[in-house]
């Protein structure tokens, strides 16, 4: 059965997954915040800024207007940054469809309040609509989503049912949905990798080899589970696709932007040069600060994401940040 969905956000995630939709056979519209980009896109049918040589099929409807992606459909799906989810969520709420599924296919925290975007969206949405949220995560690049490469992720859902209906609405040859009931588990699993991922990237930089980024990659798991289960996720969730999953893919991947950012960083570059050079967002900068505070709010150890913290935002020398890491006292597993 075929849906009219809403796409929230035409970054390169957003118009990969618009692109898997209307491939099905649904009726996508496609909103992008800066008007000039969505007029570009409707005429030349190629989102040339975020995910260029792709051709939009013919049935997505490219538009700058929320009104009109979103009034009148049954399924909306939002892509936008993660700190832009709680300004750009209240402005689309006025134009939901009575019985809407939301889904949220972004990765990270409000910085502000600490809290993961389910909480933000059930602080902004009606309480009819907070069984309907699903939230969508797992190792999944864009462009090879974009490129039709079998791709397995994860769908967290509050009510069975909604998340098979979702399941069945994303699912394809291509690209296998997979269910979890632990919703605040996979959102922490997909918001704390982005943090490792940035250290992983500064290892690289540095010219470390295969040894180190096992270790790093093995004691990050660690950390997120840690705080997961401290804030109330299941550990397996944390071996599954949502954490181990997209901490490899993330962490090792030559498309991920937060491995990316990394690596620079680890070549000596520094940060604020970085992002003004940069249109695309490395979500993991943000989440650092935040998965820090929340580290600190429920007093679990996170050497690693305070490394990457304090080479983030108060300038620590990447040489500095191994060696106190190895020189931490000494423990068991």
């Amino acid at each position: 059965m075929t849906e009219k969905i809403g796409v929230i956000g035409a970054g390169a995630w957003g118009t990969a997954l618009a692109m898997l939709l209307a491939g099905k056979g649904h009726d996508v519209t496609l909103w992008m915040y800066e008007k000039d980009l969505a007029e570009e896109m409707a005429r030349t049918r190629e989102n040339r800024v975020y995910l260029p040589g792709f051709t939009l099929p013919a049935s997505i409807l490219a538009t700058s207007s929320l009104e009109v992606a979103v009034k009148d459909k049954p399924i909306i799906l939002s892509v936008v940054p993660s700190h832009t989810v709680r300004t750009v969520a209240k402005q689309f709420v006025p134009f939901l469809s009575k019985n809407a599924i939301i889904i949220s296919a972004s990765k990270g925290l409000e910085l502000d309040t600490l809290m993961p975007l389910s909480e933000v969206f059930k602080d902004i949405l009606p309480k009819e609509f907070h069984d309907r949220l699903c939230f969508l995560s797992g190792p999944s690049f864009a462009k090879e989503v974009a490129r039709k490469m079998p791709t397995a992720v994860a769908l967290a859902s509050y009510d069975p049912a909604v998340g098979k209906k979702v399941q069945e609405i994303f699912s394809n040859a291509c690209f296998r949905v997979y269910t979890n009931p632990d919703v605040l588990g996979v959102e922490i699993a997909g918001a704390l990798k982005n943090v490792v991922a940035i250290a992983a990237g500064v290892l690289e930089g540095m010219g470390f080899g295969y040894n180190t980024m096992a270790a790093l990659l093995t004691r990050g798991l660690a950390e997120m589970a840690r705080l997961g289960v401290a804030m109330g996720g299941d550990l397996q969730t944390f071996s599954g696709l949502a954490g181990m999953g997209d901490l490899v893919l993330t962490c090792t991947g030559g498309l991920s932007r937060n491995r990316t950012l990394g690596s620079r960083i680890g070549k000596g570059e520094k940060l604020d040069a970085i992002m003004r050079g940069s249109k695309t967002v490395a979500e993991g900068v943000k989440t650092a600060r935040a998965a820090r505070d929340l580290a600190q709010k429920y007093n679990i150890a996170m050497p690693i994401v305070e490394e990457v913290y304090q080479l983030l935002y108060e300038g620590k020398d990447p040489k500095l940040a191994v060696k106190d890491l190895m020189n931490r006292e000494l423990r068991g597993e």
